[in-house]
């Protein structure tokens, strides 16, 4: 386990199985004449990932889920746990986006139990952590991060693999983004929780509003090892500069 260069392109609830298809086939093209150590991670709706999966067929892209139950089967109806995702190639999947806990009730508890889920399951878990506005204008960002990491790292053995999304809950979809200072110095503070070893060999990606423009500065700075990218992450063309941006 160390540190990686990762971009994560989470379709959320857009693209169809054949667009899903289509644009891996451009990423997979586009890539083709970029050799780069930079794993590059796609996240499509569940009912396109047969798709996408078919489209890979060897291509050094990896597959990811969006979210995955916290049981392994039985009578979870709607629920797809790890051996489904497994079964079609995924090798990651997220783990408590903002939306997963804003929308649907999502907390620390059901959170730590998916992640659990997860590496049990043989897949590698990217867990969301980030604060609201008003836990940032409280000050409480740091306290409320380090609550929802703990939460996970108390859940999963000691070794596990894992990667970890800070993401601002207010810069998700709103244009805004963190200055990089601010990115930066949580990133170092994630990685304090972690502790010294787990530390140094976690990847640690941004999310919220990562486009073209906002990459370069990020990714530039030593504690962000990547991105979780959303709206960004829909065409090839916007996504591209955002993997290009990580391989300087």
């Amino acid at each position: 386990m160390s540190r990686k260069t990762v971009i994560v392109a989470n379709f959320k609830l857009n693209l169809l199985a054949e667009e899903a298809k289509n644009y891996t086939l451009e990423l997979i093209e586009a890539l083709r004449s970029e050799p780069s150590e930079t794993t590059v991670v796609i996240a499509p709706v569940y009912t396109a990932i047969p798709a996408v999966s078919g489209a890979l067929d060897g291509a050094h892209i990896a597959l990811a889920a969006q979210d995955i139950a916290a049981q392994v089967s039985g009578a979870f109806t709607g629920e797809v746990s790890a051996p489904f995702l497994l079964e079609f190639g995924c090798r990651y999947v997220i783990v408590g986006h903002s939306e997963r806990r804003r929308l649907f009730g999502e907390n620390d508890e059901i959170v730590a139990k998916k992640a659990r889920a997860a590496v049990d399951g043989g897949l590698i878990p990217i867990v969301c952590v980030g604060e609201t506005l008003e836990e940032r204008e409280r000050g409480e960002a740091e306290s409320v991060v380090e609550t929802q990491l703990r939460a996970v790292l108390d859940h999963c053995p000691e070794g596990s693999e894992i990667v970890t999304a800070y993401e601002p809950v207010w810069a998700i979809g709103t244009g805004k983004t963190a200055s990089v200072e601010d990115a930066e110095k949580m990133h170092r503070f994630i990685r304090t929780v972690l502790g010294s070893e787990r530390g140094d060999n976690t990847s640690i990606l941004y999310g919220g509003s990562v486009n073209a423009d906002t990459a370069p500065a990020l990714l530039s700075s030593a504690d962000i090892d990547g991105a979780l990218v959303g709206g960004a992450s829909l065409k090839v063309a916007s996504f591209l500069p955002i993997i290009r941006a990580a391989a300087k």
